[in-house]
């Protein structure tokens, strides 16, 4: 993508940051983000940030948008089921706020959705299997679905809705100013570093997709490239369970520091992911650079 004005919602966020600072390179970015898991310290001096919410009346940079990024949400369960109104307003009103800020002279939207909805497979999700929510959050992440189909429907907008699975990157990059909510990598790795043994639910075995930020970074901008619209899944096809990522991060990092088992705390708990990407793969050729072992190296790096 070159010499676009481009719009990112989240902006300062982890995964929006990253994407804002790549794009900044050879295109005209706007950034905006209220703040709550972001921070201006993310972002480069190319990107034009503003403080701002998807909520706001008039929200900055709307103007002349030739592609919509938008990843602003509550972007968790725990988030969302701490104030369920506040989620709904952010994740489906701020949505359609935006997009309709901007439908005047934008018409390629690129959004964010979950691969949360998927619920607990050990099996590659496709995007066409049968769904249904489990929590507020995926509800919220469905609306927004569901609202991004009648933008295509009835004004001929593409509208791309990617479900990443299990995004990390570590606290060497946007990760920090996420804290709790940061990817368990990034969490146990810290934890590790600090001679802190991670906290594991249940008894470790539960796994994740886990995929770098860069490879979705480049998912983000290749859909926008190839103009695609509906349902696409970002994740690697392989899987790795809780015990063994502590045991790679402990070999990366040279400590040897066993993890401590608790209580699952919720029922509606995710046990297993595992990510279908050959639709994306066959509409633009996307598939992941960054296998898992040079993440676990990405991620321990700053503590060497």
């Amino acid at each position: 993508m070159e010499g676009k004005r481009v719009l990112v919602t989240g902006g300062a966020g982890f995964i929006g940051s990253n994407l804002a600072n790549h794009l900044a390179t050879s295109n005209n970015v706007v950034a905006i983000d209220d703040l709550y898991l972001g921070t201006p310290e993310n972002l480069d001096n190319a990107v034009d940030f503003h403080d701002a919410s998807v909520l706001d009346e008039e929200i900055p940079g709307t103007e002349d948008v030739d592609v919509l990024f938008h990843l602003a949400a509550l972007s968790s369960r725990n988030m969302h089921e701490d104030n369920p109104q506040l989620g709904v307003r952010v994740n489906v009103e701020g949505f359609v706020n935006t997009v309709e800020q901007v439908r005047a002279d934008c018409d390629t939207v690129v959004y964010a959705s979950t691969s949360s909805i998927y619920g607990s497979r050990t099996e590659p999700s496709p995007e066409d299997m049968e769904i249904a929510s489990q929590t507020g959050y995926e509800a919220s992440k469905l609306a927004r679905e569901r609202y991004a189909e009648y933008y295509s429907n009835h004004y001929g907008m593409t509208m791309a809705g990617l479900r990443f699975f299990s995004v990390y990157q570590g606290y060497g990059g946007a990760e920090e100013h996420k804290g709790e909510y940061a990817n368990t990598v990034a969490q146990f790795a810290d934890e590790l570093a600090s001679g802190r043994p991670p906290e594991l639910f249940g008894d470790g075995s539960q796994t994740r997709d886990f995929t770098h930020v860069d490879d979705i970074v480049r998912g983000l901008e290749a859909a926008a490239d190839h103009h695609l619209d509906g349902i696409y899944n970002l994740g690697t096809g392989k899987s790795y369970d809780f015990n063994t990522v502590v045991e790679m991060l402990n070999e990366e990092l040279g400590t040897n520091i066993e993890p401590e088992y608790i209580e699952t705390p919720f029922d509606d708990y995710v046990h297993d992911t595992l990510a279908d990407s050959s639709k994306m793969k066959e509409a633009t050729g996307w598939e992941p650079q960054i296998d898992f072992e040079e993440g676990i190296e990405r991620v321990c790096a700053p503590y060497k």
